[in-house]
């Protein structure tokens, strides 16, 4: 089967290291625009247009970080991997909060990071295609897609990157059980215990947006996932 070549963005400043990696990433039949400036990565984003982004955390003049943010800000659904020397909790839940799929510690081994380019790869092309509409209406509320918005006549509440995309997603498999490990790769690239906790924040603070509606609920399939039913 003929497989396209995936272009990678991949923003590393240590040359000797993304020169490595680069090459095997080459290797494996991958395009790979490597930049070394995190000031400079946007305009190679625009450029190149990559199927994935493997960002470097620590970087001179803008941080991987930064430069997630932007990339979130005019593409929601690339891919995002970050590479980090730091272990630190806040660091990790801070990349998956700005809308990375997946980060990698270093050191870390070539077959490694490409396992999980291809995971998160995969998981973007088998994601759903985005609703066309604008906005949808979940019983008492609306639900603006593009502004992460959810109001009702008593309130307007402003949901976060992850937020929005989890009601999305329940949305567009509404009154359907949809299973817990999907969720986990389609939003967080892989279905880890850090992940898995994660998730089960997010599923509670959903459903404190939407008791005002008891039509609308979360219900959960213990050892299988949810289904949202929407009246």
């Amino acid at each position: 089967m003929h497989m396209k070549s995936e272009k990678v963005l991949y923003v590393e400043d240590e040359l000797f290291l993304g020169k490595i990696v680069k090459e095997s990433l080459e290797s494996r039949g991958f395009q790979v625009t490597m930049e070394g400036d995190g000031a400079r990565a946007l305009d190679q984003f625009k450029k190149v247009n990559p199927d994935i982004c493997v960002l470097d955390i620590m970087l001179p003049h803008k941080d991987g970080f930064a430069i997630a943010d932007e990339i979130r800000a005019i593409n929601e659904t690339v891919p995002i991997i970050f590479l980090t020397a730091k272990v630190q909790t806040e660091d990790v839940v801070k990349g998956f909060s700005l809308g990375g799929n997946d980060y990698i510690r270093k050191p870390f081994s070539m077959e490694e990071l490409i396992v999980r380019i291809q995971n998160a790869l995969r998981n973007s092309s088998d994601a759903p295609p985005p609703p066309l509409a604008e906005s949808v209406v979940l019983g008492k509320f609306t639900f603006h897609l593009k502004r992460q918005l959810l109001h009702s006549k008593q309130e307007e509440k402003k949901l976060s990157y992850r937020e929005s995309e989890l009601l999305k997603l329940l949305y567009e498999n509404r009154d359907k059980i949809i299973d817990r490990k999907e969720i986990l790769n389609l939003l967080w690239g892989n279905d880890s215990f850090f992940n898995s906790r994660n998730l089960d924040v997010y599923i509670t603070k959903l459903r404190g947006y939407l008791k005002e509606d008891p039509s609308l609920e979360i219900i959960t399939i213990k050892g299988i996932g949810y289904r949202f039913v929407t009246g």
